[in-house]
C-alpha cells in the first residue's frame, strides 16, 4: 500500500521560483479556476494566509507548486 504523506524538502523536486527553469506564474484567474473557487475568494484566502501569493501592483499572482501543495495538505482530490 502506497503512503500517502507529504514529502519532506529534501525529497521534492524544487524549481526556481525565479530565473531560468522558474515555473510560471499563475494570475488570479487561473488559480481560482483550478481551484474551483471565485478569483476574489483566492484573494481572501491569500489575505487570511491560507495559500501563499504575490502580488504585483494590484495583480495577484501564484506559484502552482503552492497551489498543489495547498491543496495536499487540505486532503482536496483534483
Amino acid at each position: 500500500m502506497t503512503e500517502l504523506r507529504k514529502p519532506v524538502a529534501s525529497e521534492r523536486a524544487t524549481r526556481p521560483i525565479f530565473g531560468p527553469g522558474a515555473q510560471p506564474l499563475l494570475n488570479s484567474n487561473q488559480a481560482a479556476r483550478f481551484l474551483g473557487v471565485h478569483p476574489r475568494t483566492l484573494q481572501r484566502m491569500v489575505l487570511r494566509g491560507e495559500i501563499t501569493g504575490v502580488r504585483v501592483g494590484k495583480l495577484w499572482r501564484f506559484v502552482p507548486s503552492s497551489i498543489r501543495d495547498w491543496i495536499q495538505e487540505h486532503n482536496i482530490a483534483s
